[in-house]
């Protein structure tokens, strides 16, 4: 009783991993982040799960699919975005400073078919495209000086790369999404000192030219304020010349003698008579 049991557990066990195995061979599973290329005797054949632009995650052709098992290859392909990394490359500017560049470029295979029949894998995509990138980042490095680096035209730089890099990667069956420099220096050693030198004594020779140019606008500023404040005591002092006068003659006065606290002044000896002009203020007006 308890043999027949066995052999009948077994029986059905076997059955279902028969049965598992079946299903497994005759339908495929493809998630979201895959898309499938079916290859019947060396022929490619159907997509399923191809990438189409703007589609919304969930709502692709992922799901189960059937296949003839043992006829039909399934070739595995990513459908997320992919990257490569460039060699280390120097580039010559345009300023004569040799520049030590990384960079890397993202890229997304859309044309299945033709991946697998230019390249084979997306893999192989990249490998393909990475010398196409440093001859693009070249060229068009070469044509700037090394401050495009440091400012906006940055952007159409790589915009210009990965245009040029994009009409390779199509006969590919893939679409650069991005290109981005990651580093760019200059070599070690006296290149890199002498470019420092340069950038300091031009850096030297702006300060110098803006504070010149700040020194000229104080000298124009201060004259006309002295001479807009000349016209103003001027215009003052007109109205009663004897008070203009006498104001000018304290103003010696407290100089001469010493009562604006300043040690130097009042420190010599003036003998003067009663009657000077120089004193008529002490006089009173008669």
């Amino acid at each position: 009783m308890n043999d027949a049991i066995s052999k009948t557990v077994i029986g059905w066990a076997i059955g279902i991993i028969a049965l598992v195995l079946l299903l497994t061979s005759v339908f495929v599973v493809v998630p979201e982040t895959k898309q499938v290329l079916v290859v019947t005797f060396g022929k490619p054949g159907k997509i399923y799960n191809g990438y189409k632009p703007n589609e919304d995650f969930g709502r692709t052709g992922a799901g189960i699919f059937p296949r003839i098992p043992f006829v039909d290859q399934i070739i595995w392909i990513d459908k997320r975005v992919l990257d490569f990394d460039m060699e280390r490359q120097s580039v010559l500017s345009t300023d004569q400073l040799r520049l030590e560049v990384d960079a890397y470029a993202r890229y997304r295979i859309v044309d299945p078919l033709r991946m697998y029949i230019t390249a084979g894998s997306e893999r192989r995509v990249g490998d393909a495209l990475r010398p196409i990138l440093g001859s693009s980042l070249r060229n068009e490095l070469g044509k700037r000086p090394f401050a495009a680096l440091l400012s906006p035209e940055r952007g159409q730089v790589m915009d210009n790369i990965q245009s040029r890099l994009n009409r390779v990667a199509r006969q590919y069956g893939a679409e650069i999404v991005d290109v981005r420099i990651k580093r760019a220096d200059l070599p070690d050693g006296t290149p890199l000192e002498s470019a420092f030198e340069r950038m300091k004594t031009a850096r030297q020779q702006e300060a110098l030219s803006i504070r010149a140019e700040g020194r000229k606008q104080a000298q124009i500023i201060t004259a006309e304020a002295d001479a807009q404040a000349a016209g103003v005591y001027a215009e003052s002092f007109n109205k009663d010349p004897d008070f203009y006068n006498f104001y000018r003659a304290m103003q010696s006065y407290q100089v001469t003698f010493g009562t604006n606290g300043n040690e130097a002044s009042g420190s010599s000896n003036v003998i003067l008579s009663p009657d000077n002009e120089y004193l008529r203020e002490f006089r009173g007006r008669r």
